[in-house]
C-alpha cells in the first residue's frame, strides 16, 4: 500500500484551508485518510502551518511520500533535514549528538529569519499607515485652504458691494441734509 502525506481541502469557496493528512494514494483527495497530522492556511501572510512534527517525522521515516506542496512545508519546518540527518546517524556517518547540534543550529537560524520577516511586515504596515495618514492630512489641509480662499473671495465682493452702497447712499444723505438745512432757513 502506497502511503502519501498530502493536503485535504476544506473551507469555503476562495477561502480554502487544508488539513495535512496521511492517506492511501488511491483514496480521493478529500476522502478517507489514515491520520490527520496538521493544518495549513495559505490565506494568512506568512502562511500558517500547524504541524505535529513528531508524527510527520515518524511517517516520513516509515516511507510515506509527501506531495510537492507538503514536501515544501516539511522542508520549511525542518522535517526533511531531520530525516536526512537521521539517515546519516543510521548509516554511522555522524553521531546523534552531532545531528542534534546541526538541527538545533538550523532551527535557530530559521526562527531568526521568520521573526525578521514578521517584523519587516509589521514595519511596512506601520509605514504605509503613516504615509496614508500624511497624505490624508495634506488633502484635508488643501481642502481647508480652498474653503478659506472661497470664503475670502465671497467676503471681498460683499465688502465692495457694501462700500459702493455706502458711497451711493452718501450723496443722497448729503442732498437730504442740504434740503433739510434749506428748509430750516
Amino acid at each position: 500500500m502506497a502511503v502519501k502525506i498530502r493536503l485535504a481541502r476544506r473551507g469555503r469557496k476562495k477561502r480554502a484551508m487544508y488539513d495535512v493528512v496521511i492517506a492511501d494514494a488511491r483514496a480521493p483527495r478529500d476522502g478517507r485518510y489514515i491520520e490527520k497530522i496538521g493544518r495549513y492556511n495559505p490565506n494568512t501572510d506568512p502562511a500558517t502551518i500547524e504541524l505535529n512534527e513528531e508524527k510527520a517525522f515518524d511517517w516520513v521515516m516509515k516511507g510515506a511520500q509527501p506531495t510537492d506542496t507538503v514536501r515544501a512545508m516539511l522542508s520549511y519546518r525542518g522535517i526533511m533535514l531531520k530525516k536526512h540527518l537521521q539517515i546519516g546517524v543510521n548509516k554511522g556517518a555522524i553521531t546523534q549528538e552531532e545531528a542534534d547540534k546541526k538541527f538545533d543550529a538550523w532551527l535557530q537560524e530559521k526562527e531568526g529569519k521568520v521573526t525578521a520577516k514578521r517584523d519587516k511586515l509589521a514595519q511596512d504596515a506601520a509605514a504605509s499607515a503613516k504615509a496614508r495618514k500624511e497624505a490624508e492630512t495634506k488633502v484635508k489641509e488643501a481642502r481647508a485652504e480652498a474653503i478659506a480662499k472661497k470664503n475670502v473671495v465671497e467676503e471681498e465682493p460683499a465688502a465692495e458691494a457694501e462700500a459702493t452702497e455706502e458711497a451711493t447712499d452718501a450723496p443722497e444723505a448729503e442732498a437730504e441734509s442740504t434740503e433739510e438745512a434749506a428748509d430750516k432757513e
